[in-house]
This record gives C-alpha cells, sequence and structure tokens, in this order.
C-alpha cells in the first residue's frame, strides 16, 4: 500500500462501521426468537429465518469489530505515542461507557415494562429476576464491548511494554511477524485461530453452544471463552497491522473464504438447529464437530468480509464515510429504542415479516436524524468521532461597482 493509502482505509472503516450497524439488525431479531422468551420482549410472531438470521450474525459480527478494532488500535497507537493514545481512548471509549450506560439501562428498563404492560394489561410488572451469581456480577448490557475494548488496551500495551523492554534487537517482534504472515498465507493457519476459543470452551463447566461465544456483558470480569475469542481477534488485528501487504492475501482470496463460511454456517445450523437450544452441551462428538465448524466459520467470515470490502469499498465514498463515522451513536442508542419499538410490535400483533422490517424502517431515520442533527456538529460527535465542522455556504462575492 502506499502512504496515501493509508492514510485512510476506507474499506476497513466500512468494516467497523458495518460491523456496528449489524447489531441493530442482531437485537431487532430476538424478540422473534422461537420456544421459551430468552429477551426482554416476546412477540407472539416467531420466526425461523430471524432465529437462523441471529445465529449467523453471532458467528462473526463481534470478531470482525475486534480484529479492526486491533488493527486501527496499533495504527493510532504509532501516529500518536504511548500518552496520546491513552487519551484519545479514554475519551473515545471509557467516557461514552461511563455516559451512555445510565441511559441505557434506564431505557431498557423502561422498555421491558412497556412491553410487559402491553402484554398484560392491567397487571403489574413483577419485579426482575434474581440473575445468577457472578464474580464482580454488572450489567454491562449491549456496551460491553467498549469495556472489554479497555481491558484489551491495557493488556496489549502491558505485553508491549515487557516486549519494548526485552527485546532490544527486535528479534521477536520478527517472530511474531513472521507467525502472522503464515496465519494469513496458509489455510493451516486458522487451526492456530481457534485454538483458544475451543480450549477455553473445553475447559468452560458450561457452554450453550447454540450461543457460540458467551456474552460477557453480566460481570467486569470478562469469561473465559469471551476472552480468549475476542482477545484472539484483537490481538490478530494488532499485529496484522504490522504488516499491512497481508490484507491483499485477504482481497485475492476473499470468494474463498465466504464461500467457505457460508457452508461451515450451513454445518452449524445443520448440527445445532435453527431455533435456541437453553441446554449446556454434552462433550460428545457431535458438539466438538459443532464447535469446529462454529470457530472456523468466525474466522472465514471475518477474512471473506475484510477480502471484500478490501476489493469493493477500498475507494473514498462520502455517503460510506457518513455511515461509518454514525455507525458508532446508533450502536451507543440503538438497544433501548429497538426494545421500545419491539414492544409497541408486540401490541399490534403483525407477521414477523412485516414488523421486522418495520422497525429498522423506524429506528434508522431516527437514528440517523438524531446524529445529524444532536451529535455530528456538536461536543458529542467530537467525543465519539472527532470534531466535525458543518459546511457553510461561501460569501458572495461582492461585483465592483
Amino acid at each position: 500500500m502506499s502512504a496515501a493509502e493509508t492514510d485512510r482505509l476506507h474499506a476497513l472503516d466500512a468494516v467497523r462501521g458495518g460491523a456496528l450497524i449489524l447489531g441493530v439488525l442482531f437485537h431487532a431479531t430476538m424478540s422473534y426468537l422461537p420456544g421459551p422468551q430468552i429477551w426482554l420482549v416476546k412477540d407472539p410472531s416467531e420466526s425461523l429465518f430471524l432465529s437462523g438470521t441471529f445465529f449467523t450474525l453471532h458467528i462473526f459480527r463481534m470478531t470482525l469489530f475486534f480484529i479492526v478494532a486491533g488493527f486501527f488500535g496499533r495504527m493510532m497507537f504509532h501516529r500518536r505515542g504511548a500518552g496520546g493514545f491513552i487519551k484519545d481512548r479514554l475519551k473515545r471509549i471509557a467516557i461514552p461507557l461511563i455516559a451512555f450506560w445510565p441511559v441505557s439501562m434506564a431505557g431498557i428498563i423502561a422498555g421491558s415494562i412497556l412491553a410487559w404492560v402491553i402484554a398484560n394489561p392491567g397487571v403489574a410488572p413483577p419485579p426482575p429476576p434474581p440473575t445468577p451469581a457472578q464474580p464482580l456480577g454488572f450489567p454491562l448490557t449491549h456496551l460491553w464491548f467498549l469495556y472489554a475494548l479497555l481491558w484489551f488496551y491495557v493488556l496489549t500495551l502491558a505485553v508491549r511494554s515487557l516486549i519494548a523492554a526485552i527485546d532490544k534487537s527486535g528479534r521477536l517482534r520478527g517472530i511474531a511477524d513472521g507467525v502472522v504472515a503464515f496465519l494469513v498465507k496458509n489455510p493451516l493457519g486458522l487451526i492456530a485461530l481457534i485454538a483458544p476459543f475451543l480450549t477455553a470452551v473445553w475447559f468452560a463447566p458450561v457452554w450453550m453452544a447454540w450461543f457460540g461465544i458467551p456474552t460477557p456483558d453480566q460481570s467486569l470480569i470478562v469469561n473465559t471463552p469471551a476472552l480468549a475469542a475476542y482477545g484472539t481477534a484483537f490481538s490478530f488485528g494488532w499485529l496484522l497491522q504490522r504488516q499491512m501487504d497481508l490484507l491483499q492475501v485477504f482481497q485475492r482470496r476473499w470468494p474463498l473464504y465466504l464461500a467457505a463460511a457460508i457452508l461451515l454456517t450451513g454445518v452449524c445450523l445443520y448440527l445445532a438447529g435453527a431455533k435456541p437450544v437453553l441446554a449446556p452441551a454434552k462433550h460428545e462428538a457431535k458438539t466438538y464437530l459443532f464447535a469446529v465448524s462454529f470457530t472456523l466459520a468466525t474466522w472465514t467470515w471475518a477474512f471473506g468480509l475484510i477480502g471484500a470490502a478490501m476489493r469493493f469499498l477500498s475507494d473514498e465514498s462520502p455517503a460510506r464515510r457518513y455511515v461509518a463515522d454514525a455507525s458508532y451513536w446508533i450502536y451507543l442508542v440503538h438497544l433501548p429504542l429497538v426494545v421500545v419499538l419491539q414492544a409497541l410490535a408486540g401490541a399490534v400483533d403483525w407477521p414477523w415479516w412485516i414488523e421486522y422490517p418495520l422497525i429498522l424502517a423506524i429506528a434508522f431515520p431516527i437514528m440517523l436524524g438524531t446524529y445529524e442533527l444532536l451529535v455530528r456538529y456538536s461536543w458529542i460527535g467530537a467525543i465519539l468521532n472527532g470534531r466535525r465542522f458543518a459546511r457553510r455556504a461561501k460569501p458572495a462575492i461582492l461585483k465592483e461597482a
């Protein structure tokens, strides 16, 4: 890549924004999942199609995000230095986590109460069920990814400082570059990438296999399988940035990766079914095959989507840039809005194929509208994305008399 190309990686910007926006589609499916209620809202209209959509998005969405987050994290570190990096991450990650969490919780609680009142008119909602005891239990909601990012930044900077102190010659970093190049160029590299998560779930006392990587949203201690899966993704992205030419490998192979991802996703759905399974997985051959297929699907989806973006979205596009900028705000605020809309949808009792698109058709204009009017050119936007300045009309040129 040329120096100009590295100034703004439009393809990876699009991938990062797309991963966040897919979160809206992901959470909007959850009121339509078949079987017992596992979400804040349970709609009478169930859908195996949306259940399969939920399952598929959960395979790759956050792994893809953390790969790109690690990639851009190292890029920023070397542009701004350690002090500038820490200051920026506190501003862009820690402050939004602290500021948006109370708003998110209030909106989620309000949406849950509304859903209960609509489904049970005249009956007071019951108190929330007790949550399973966890060390340092805390409801991080959908903002858990910000908390996990802070963990990864701290751990990465600590490891980097240690390596810089003991590896004066750069030999260890050269070895790391060779390992990453092997992981990207050799198909067998996928085996090494899936090993940390497979090891973690092997030793986990309970694994709800249908839900794949367990979301670390209920404790201030990131669960081991999520730490293994997302930590590997973040670390891989961080080290990948050292050799940005390796992105061209993904660009060349994207059709193969996506074909493999689709095939592996089909295997997973065949083994686990499209309907949520709430029982813990058994230690048996079927579970082992599912775990390997699921984890391989995670990485092939990620590599294929990055490669496709490099192939088709590397040029500059004001529209894509705008959506990428807005995606952070959209993800931060979407969940309370989606829960309220799901609750209202439950009152009309229409088919899911009407309600689900309607929820999205209402939510996205609201989120984009608030971004444009309240965020993009305000102090909120300066925190989330950096300062933006509204275009002003050019002053008229006075003609000489």
